[in-house]
């Protein structure tokens, strides 16, 4: 396209970009509506099976092109056509939406949200089914799909593109796959790929709700990659990105279910991913073995390849030692040595063999004693046994380590089997900002120490500390902050007072040297944001508190927190398991006190050692550094006995945005209503007052959608969804629109990232390039 044709379409194209500013993520799976051949009644056809379901999303420069491919199977016994709806948000901006069936394009129509919701309604009186209430007070698209026989397929193939939003750097991709709740049965295979590319550099990338893999490829590209078999998926995918030239990047989320009442935050804290050798800071790394005679055979060989793979890949300027320790220590050097020499350290390793008893105390203490207090020190600690000679105390060496190491080192212990002593790892690990890491039997050691050395190899800022400025934050996890490390990121959660502007500043050591960096016009919400922030706090604040009690010994008030946060947020362990074992005392205050009473008479004190030691520490190391929160998982022994109309296992935990349902007497119930406290107001389930009372609060829709008997709590007040009449209902009344409050306002710098308006006006200007480029002589 020539310079003129630009300039004339430049004018429009500030108004199209404007108008395709989205203020919500667009939703974008589809569900198809078997529609039976008379007489058969509707409410007779089960949903169709979704056999697989794929996912390919590429993100450039803000502009995503999605591409679903999903096969539905027609497992009833008659012929049956499908309308295929496909919901989107409010103010969703779709361009070049495409669809096929069987490799044949397929028109179809946009339905106005009001329009798709008599839709979702006349389907949910036929079929008795609530579940698509969740997408009231949205657009929609709508095809029909011509006959599926019984035991027939289709496949399903969609691509759109959109622009999606950014906040001053920080980018959010939504695809839900919550709808593939209506399959009948579980998915053979659920895919998701993301290839994610920018002209700015690429900073923090996290998924609040899906374990996801992350492969970098440079500062500007990355592919991102979840993968299921035989799941039914039952929250949306989401997927947050950030963009900065700055070294250290910082950006913040928040969530406050109230203008009253403490909030919630994640703090994300990501540095380049490439750093430059200069950049690095150089560090020490001790290497301490236990080579006593449990070690024989295969442990000793693995522990010696994990040892020769820390040594190869030690950086330029780094120093190392090696510790052998039994019954006595054995040292590769007096002191600690220049990298070069890592040749000489692995003819040292290849020669140790297995003997003898086992000193930690003393192997520790040796190792700390050649620290150098002004330059950063990684202790990689491998034992696979108990403290047998010399100090055995636990106690007495968990003092004796605090007394000699020096505030610059970061222990991490692996321990190796389940003879193991786990108070005494996990708490040395948890004094000294490092973490402790278990080597089940059938794991490899060389792959747990290898993969967390790859992580720590290159340090970039240490002894972190944050000060959030005029705001009041509290309950921060992790605690301690960790050091940070080319190529990783901090997920940071806590609590806030009150919502507001403040300046946030990050302190750290680059090289013994003191760093500070400040980011100005960081906005807390007053009200409302990501919910998913506060499940997250709850999974992360009730691993510590299990760690404290393991550690510590039981306390009632640690137990007291422990049983407030599992009934409200739905974090269910075997430890927690009583909102399901007892939902009705779990459900009142004076039954949650006695489910404490109850757990403080029955305690034991939980093993050191042993394998139910190690599952039960990495469970709990597990939920305090949760990337994403607790997800409802059936506990086993626990509501198995409940099934769905096909026969396949009910979980009786539910979240739905931050509330929790549990599956109480055929009615979900939250968790926040209290029966010995509140009087629920009736609402006839499919009745005019019913769906009044959704179309007044289009977003309480996703309450309603778990089912035909709901108890919720909304806006003080609780709704009992049930069969049969029900008196008539007082309608909430109308909401003020809410004024939005901006994410985040960084401090300014030299060369600023492009905002929202000016990346899309350029991505629009490369669209209208290849259309003028395709349609060409």
């Amino acid at each position: 396209m020539n310079t003129k044709g630009r300039s004339l379409l430049f004018g429009s194209l500030i108004a199209l970009a404007l108008f395709l500013i989205p203020v919500a993520p667009v939703l974008a799976d589809g569900i198809i509506i078997p529609v039976p051949p008379p007489p058969i009644p509707i409410v007779d056809v089960p949903y169709l099976t979704v056999k697989y379901h794929r996912v390919t999303v590429t993100i450039e420069d803000q502009v995503a092109t999605t591409h679903v491919d999903q096969v539905f199977v027609n497992e009833g016994r008659f012929e049956v056509e499908g309308t295929y709806l496909f919901p989107l948000p409010e103010e969703a901006a779709i361009s070049e939406f495409t669809m096929w069936v069987d490799g044949e394009k397929l028109e179809g129509q946009v339905l106005e949200r009001d329009e798709a919701r008599r839709i979702y309604e006349d389907i949910v009186r036929k079929r008795r089914d609530p579940a698509l209430l969740e997408y009231v007070g949205r657009n929609a698209f709508q095809a029909s799909i011509y006959p599926i026989p019984p035991g027939g397929e289709r496949r399903i193939e969609l691509e759109y593109s959109q622009v999606l939003p950014m906040d001053l750097g920080l980018i959010e991709y939504v695809y839900p796959l919550n709808t593939e709740k209506f399959s009948p049965r579980p998915l053979e295979e659920v895919m998701i790929q993301v290839t994610v590319r920018s002209r700015e550099p690429l900073k923090a990338i996290y998924s609040p709700t899906h374990q996801v893999e992350i492969v970098r490829q440079g500062d500007r590209q990355a592919v991102v990659g979840y993968e299921e078999y035989d799941v039914k998926p039952d929250r949306d995918f989401v997927l947050y990105y950030t963009v900065s030239p700055e070294d250290v990047d910082v950006h913040l989320l928040s969530y406050r279910p109230e203008a009253r009442g403490e909030g919630f935050f994640l703090l994300l804290v990501a540095p380049k991913v490439e750093a430059e050798t200069h950049e690095v800071i150089a560090k020490d790394v001790i290497l301490v073995l236990d080579v006593s005679g449990s070690m024989r055979g295969e442990k000793i060989q693995q522990a010696k390849e994990a040892l020769n793979f820390v040594l190869d890949n030690l950086n330029e300027k780094d120093r190392f030692n090696i510790i052998a320790f039994s019954t006595s220590t054995r040292t590769y050097a007096r002191e600690l040595v220049p990298a070069e020499e890592r040749g000489e350290a692995r003819d040292f390793v290849a020669r140790l063999e297995a003997s003898g008893s086992t000193d930690i105390n003393r192997a520790l203490l040796e190792a700390l004693a050649m620290a150098d207090p002004q330059r950063p020190t990684i202790l990689i600690f491998l034992t696979d046994g108990l403290p047998t000679v010399g100090e055995v105390d636990v106690d007495r060496i968990i003092q004796n380590v605090g007394d000699a190491a020096p505030s610059n080192v970061r222990i991490f212990p692996f321990g190796v089997g389940y003879d193991v002593n786990t108070v005494l790892l996990d708490t040395i690990a948890q004094n000294h900002r490092g973490a402790s890491g278990y080597v089940r039997p059938e794991e490899e050691i060389q792959e747990k120490v290898s993969g967390f050395y790859a992580q720590v190899s290159a340090p970039l800022l240490t002894d972190i500390e944050v000060d959030f400025g005029r705001l009041e934050v509290n309950d921060i996890y992790p605690y301690p902050l960790p050091d940070l490390f080319a190529g990783t990121q901090l997920v940071v959660v806590g609590r806030y007072r009150d919502g507001g502007e403040t300046t946030l500043t990050v302190r750290g050591q680059i090289n013994g040297q003191p760093q500070t960096f400040r980011y100005e016009g960081i906005t807390f919400h007053e009200q409302g944001g990501e919910e998913f922030i506060a499940r997250l706090w709850a999974t992360r604040k009730i691993g510590y508190l299990l760690q404290q009690i393991r550690l510590h010994g039981e306390d009632k008030e640690l137990i007291d927190e422990i049983v407030a946060l599992s009934v409200r947020y739905g974090i269910i362990t075997p430890y927690t398991s009583f909102l399901v074992e007892e939902t009705e005392m779990a459900l009142r205050d004076a039954g949650r006190s006695e489910i404490v009473e109850n757990l403080q008479a029955t305690a034991v004190p939980a093993p050191a050692s042993g394998r139910a030691a190690v599952e039960r520490s990495a469970e709990e190391q597990k939920l305090f550094l949760a990337p994403q929160a607790a997800a409802p998982a059936l506990v086993p022994g626990l509501g198995a006995a409940v099934t769905d109309q096909y026969g396949y296992p009910i979980n009786p935990v539910k979240h739905v945005g931050d509330k929790t349902f549990v599956l109480h007497e055929g009615v979900w119930t939250d968790t926040t209503f209290d029966p010995d406290q509140m009087t629920p107001v009736p609402v006839s389930f499919g009745s005019d007052d019913y769906f009044a009372l959704i179309a007044a609060r289009p977003e309480w829709g996703r309450y309603f959608a778990l089912g035909d008997r709901v108890i919720v709590v909304l806006e003080g007040t609780a709704y009992q969804v049930r069969e049969g009449e029900a008196p008539p209902i007082e309608l909430p009344a109308p909401k003020e629109t809410p004024t939005p409050v901006p994410t985040l306002t960084p401090a300014p710098i030299e060369n600023p990232p492009r905002n929202a308006f000016e990346a899309i006006v350029e991505a629009i200007l490369d669209l209208v390039d290849k259309i003028f480029k395709a349609f060409a002589p």
